[in-house]
């Protein structure tokens, strides 16, 4: 089904869940592309800016969060842009399909909406979707900052499984943001003209933005990196410290676990008939041990 709004002579199509009868009237009504079209009833599009003499067609990728609120995933945006209008296919990021309804309830309620252009709608749709998702790596950002802060903690399960879910996220965020960010960088240079004039300072904040998110993510990418190693030599040297203790007890009971083990044999013995011979094996143990202590100590291994 095909929603549309209007805003004086601009047209606003959006197409929620398009059927094969809504495409063919897309490309019957607007002579797209027949490849534009056949993107449109695919997914995992790679980002791209298809330039035609009368309109543009484009695919972006954009993060959102599973409905745990734990993963990132990505979300496609599929969009037609002509002169006068601006077409939104399938199951766009819901930041797209709130604004659609925010602008439709405005249009039924008679109210002034301020945009003049495809253009204009255009970069308000980039707006939108770029704040979206610049909180979202702000989120990833305070997830390195509780790494960051609890590395010391007695919490090692906690932080092993912050460390795993932020980094499968950064790396995500890294697929999204790296191809797209030259596609911005297309907006910016002109190479995309558009149909309004002066919207280079507009483009040109897009690309500020986005490039702000990329740089962000690299750096967000590059801390998780720093704190897993070292999350890992400190699992490492405290797994080193407990085998080092339990060894040097080992060390310190194996002769006498070998001296008791002696005098439970059934032969004869020295001392064993001595009166008080119990007393006098636990006192060369008690000596025998304190003697290891010390050594140990001297030798700075305990």
């Amino acid at each position: 089904m095909i929603e549309t709004i209007k805003i004086g002579t601009l047209k606003w199509h959006h197409l929620l869940t398009p059927t094969e009868e809504d495409l063919n009237y897309l490309k019957d009504n607007f002579y797209f592309h027949p490849l534009d079209i056949e993107d449109c009833k695919s997914s995992n599009q790679r980002p791209k800016v298809d330039v035609y003499d009368d309109y543009y067609f484009i695919i972006l990728n954009f993060p959102c969060f599973d409905k745990a609120n734990k993963f990132l995933r990505t979300k496609e945006i599929k969009l037609f842009w002509g002169e006068d209008y601006i077409i939104t296919i399938g199951k766009s990021h819901w930041v797209v399909n709130d604004f659609f309804d925010e602008i439709k309830k405005k249009e039924e309620n008679n109210e002034d909406i301020p945009i003049g252009t495809s253009d204009t709608l255009l970069y308000k749709i980039f707006e939108r979707l770029i704040t979206e998702s610049l909180s979202l790596v702000k989120i990833i950002g305070n997830e390195v900052d509780y790494v960051s802060r609890d590395l010391f903690s007695k919490k090692p399960q906690k932080i092993i499984e912050t460390i795993s879910v932020t980094r499968k996220n950064i790396i995500l965020l890294d697929t999204i943001f790296k191809p797209q960010l030259r596609l911005f960088h297309r907006f910016e240079s002109g190479d995309i003209e558009g149909y309004a004039e002066n919207m280079e300072d507009y483009w040109g904040n897009i690309l500020d933005y986005y490039q702000k998110m990329w740089d962000m993510t690299e750096d967000y990418e590059e801390l998780i990196e720093g704190l897993s190693k070292t999350f890992d030599s400190l699992q490492t040297n405290r797994t080193n410290e407990i085998m080092k203790v339990l060894t040097l007890i080992s060390s310190i009971l194996l002769p006498l676990t070998f001296i008791t083990g002696l005098y439970g044999m059934n032969i004869g013995l020295p001392l064993q008939n001595q009166p008080g011979s119990f007393w006098i094996i636990i006192g060369i143990m008690i000596i025998l041990a304190l003697f290891m202590i010390r050594i140990f100590k001297k030798r700075e291994w305990m």
